[in-house]
């Protein structure tokens, strides 16, 4: 099927890669930057995580942002870090719910959201 066949515009791309890349940078390269700031370890450990899981967590990230923003990357992997990144995403909107509050869940449910729009587009452009 060619892409002309799909409907597929450019602004469906522009979408696509416009989410990525704000999701990319927001929840791979600024965690990647920032995992050893004095804020980042106060932040894991008042949320009641050991230390160890800010480093784990980090480095999954780092390694879903590369699947996620590289084009030739197979689609099963790109699926995989997609739900990685939900699971990351549901799990942080709970904890900063529970133990924060309700106002502080709604960045990474803002995040989530951008995931989602990626993922769907993604979808949208490629199947």
């Amino acid at each position: 099927m060619t892409t002309s066949s799909k409907n597929i515009t450019k602004t469906d791309k522009v979408i696509y890669w416009v989410t990525t890349g704000i999701f990319v940078a927001f929840d791979s390269v600024l965690p990647a930057l920032t995992f050893n700031a004095k804020m980042a370890i106060d932040a894991i450990h008042n949320l009641g995580f050991p230390d160890y899981f800010r480093i784990e967590v980090t480095i999954g990230k780092i390694l879903g942002g590369i699947l996620l923003i590289f084009p030739f990357i197979p689609a099963r992997f790109k699926e995989w870090a997609y739900v990685g990144f939900g699971i990351s995403l549901i799990s942080a909107v709970v904890a900063d719910g529970v133990v924060l509050g309700a106002g502080e869940a709604i960045f990474p449910a803002v995040v989530f959201a951008i995931l989602l729009v990626s993922y769907l587009y993604y979808h949208k452009i490629n199947d």
